[in-house]
């Protein structure tokens, strides 16, 4: 089977030169179709700027990045653009909804621009809300809802358009412990139901509740696992 995501000895530099930061360092990496991964790091360990290749924000400095067998690293920005909008679901720590638009209305932007008509939108729109608990706050703009409902609202504005690549950056950040639990059962919802879900973190403990980590440091890969024990923890209640 083709990998979903293939990335070869990729490379970012910054400020090349005498005083050159390497952000990334030659990283490879194979991801799945329908895989639940986590990638984590400490500040500075590069994650981010794996993260903004991955999910097509950023080019590389060298290096090749294959997204459905299409290489990507060389698009322009454009082309880049189309990409995203297509292939890649982005959830934030930040939220960034539009705080004079209501649930729905924050769910439909985006599929605005993939042009799909009003009524088509208003139906995937709602129905993704669904799927994250919010059907009786469609109506409620963000500055009337808990952070744990506004993160929800971003992960359905995220999935609506079905995108094959659910990208989260550092999605529980700004949570409390319960809101943490219940945007982390809705993550592992979508992965049961076949998305392939990649994770942005340096908590531990968010790591551990995906299906396969990936540490990274100082710019490079430095263990690559799956959770073994991940289906015990879940027959205990402990997701």
């Amino acid at each position: 089977m083709e990998p979903l995501i293939e990335v070869l000895d990729l490379s970012k530099i910054y400020n090349p030169g005498e005083n050159e930061v390497r952000a990334l360092d030659g990283v490879s990496l194979e991801i799945m179709e329908g895989e639940f991964v986590a990638i984590i790091g400490h500040s500075g360990s590069g994650k981010s700027t794996l993260m903004n290749m991955l999910g097509c924000l950023d080019k590389p400095t060298s290096g090749e990045y294959f997204l459905h067998g299409q290489d990507v690293s060389g698009m322009t920005e454009n082309q880049l653009s189309d990409i995203r909008n297509q292939e890649i679901g982005f959830i934030f720590q930040g939220f960034n909804l539009i705080a004079n638009l209501d649930a729905l209305e924050n769910v439909e932007l985006p599929l605005i621009y993939r042009g799909i008509d009003k009524r088509k939108r208003r139906e995937l729109a709602a129905e993704a809300l669904k799927m994250v608990g919010l059907e009786s706050r469609m109506k409620h703009k963000p500055s009337e809802m808990s952070g744990g409902q506004q993160q929800r609202v971003a992960i359905a504005r995220a999935i609506a358009a079905k995108p094959p690549v659910i990208l989260a950056d550092e999605p529980t950040g700004n949570l409390d412990s319960k809101s943490t639990q219940e945007i982390m059962e809705i993550l592992f919802k979508l992965y049961e139901d076949g998305r392939t879900v990649i994770i942005i973190t340096h908590d531990d403990e968010i790591a551990q509740r995906a299906k396969r980590v990936v540490r990274i440091k100082d710019g490079q890969i430095e263990a690559d696992y799956m959770n073994e024990d991940l289906d015990d923890r879940e027959e205990n209640s402990e997701f």
